[in-house]
Parts: C-alpha cells; structure tokens; sequence
C-alpha cells in the first residue's frame, strides 16, 4: 500500500459504465508506485496524469514513507496550476484514483472540489478502470527505473525529475501515434490555432468507468 492510513471513510457509489475521453483537460487519473534502491531504501511516487494527452502534469515522491493526504493535495493544486495558470480550474475536471485512504480522506475531497476537481474512484477489483496510470507506471518502471543506477534514496529523488521530463517530451507513446505527450499537445494546439477550433476526436473508450462524487 502506498498510501498513509486513514480512518476517514469514502461515500458514494462507483459503476462500470461506459466513458469516453475527449480532449485534454476532461480527466485526470492519478495513481502511485513504488520501488525500492540498492541499499534497501524505498521510494513511492504519486503522479496524475492526463487521460487524453498522458501528460504527467504533476508528480511528488517521498522516501521511506507513505504518499500522505497533504502529499496528494500539493499535487492536485500543482497540476491545476500547472495547466491554467490558476488556483481553480475553469471548468469541472474528473479526477480518478484508486480508493486510497490519502485519495478518499474527506479533507482531500473537500479540497479538489476548491479546485473543481470532481473525485472519481475506481471499482473494486477492476484496475482497467484506471489503465492509463497502469500503463505509465509499467512505462516507468521499464523504461527508466530498472535501467537506472539507484545506489539510496537520494540518488532515486534526484533522478526521478529527469525521467518525468524525458516521458513528457520524448518518450513515444502508440495511443499518439507515436509522439510524446507534449508533441502532441503541441501538434493540437497547432491544429486549433490552423482551423480556429477545438480538436474534439474520441482516443479511446473504457469498458469499465468510474461513478464521480460532486
């Protein structure tokens, strides 16, 4: 488990119907991992993602310890920020997580509703729900962690910017047509400025989805 303990308990209700992403800016999805460097030392990283354009647009990562409510609240504020130069954003954003207690602590959901950020959890036992984070964590993991030298936890904490840097800018992804997320979003952004409108093209449709909680 990634997450601190919590006694705050979730209400609401969850489905599997069906969900389809649109543009940026509709979803985020946010989920953790972890693991651990050569000296025995462990390291857990949260990040949200966007479900559309598989930005990372913001991140944290402790060591030897567990991804905390404030954690998860610090990075809800930096990727508002972050894509809108704001402290709210402008329209209601789903954002999805696993049921962690750091996710569904009520002052957590209090607060990315501030941000208008709607909670959206994950069904039990179905982590298809939530594959775009699944899918970057299995990236991350490949791709970066196992070919890193990971001596202790500082040299982990350092490294882990570079890496976020390099998927975000470099890293081809299959779902963009092999551009990196930002590539993407820029090639977007080029079209809109191109046509005068907001592309609005379906990229892929769940079969399992989440119920959100206003």
């Amino acid at each position: 488990m990634l997450l601190e303990k919590h006694t705050a308990v979730r209400k609401g209700r969850i489905h599997d119907g069906k969900v389809m992403v649109m543009r940026s800016n509709l979803r985020w999805c946010s989920d953790g991992l972890e693991f651990t460097c050569w000296n025995g030392e462990v390291i857990r990283l949260a990040f949200i993602i966007d479900a559309f354009d598989r930005e990372i647009i913001a991140w944290t990562a402790v060591a030897n310890a567990g991804i905390s409510g404030s954690d998860v609240r610090d990075m809800m504020l930096e990727a508002v920020e972050k894509r809108f130069a704001a402290t709210r954003a402008p329209h209601a954003i789903e954002h999805l997580s696993d049921n962690g207690s750091a996710y569904t602590a009520r002052e957590t959901r209090l607060f990315a509703q501030a941000l208008n950020l709607t909670p959206c959890f994950t069904p039990v036992a179905s982590p298809q729900s939530n594959g775009m984070s699944e899918a970057f964590v299995k990236t991350l993991k490949r791709d970066y962690i196992r070919i890193s030298a990971l001596p202790d936890a500082a040299t982990a904490l350092r490294l882990i910017d570079g890496w976020i840097e390099d998927y975000n800018e470099i890293h081809p992804h299959s779902a963009l047509k092999m551009a990196s997320p930002r590539q993407f979003i820029r090639a977007k952004s080029d079209l809109s400025a191109e046509t005068g409108s907001t592309p609005c093209r379906f990229l892929r449709r769940a079969t399992r989805g989440p119920r959100c909680h206003p």
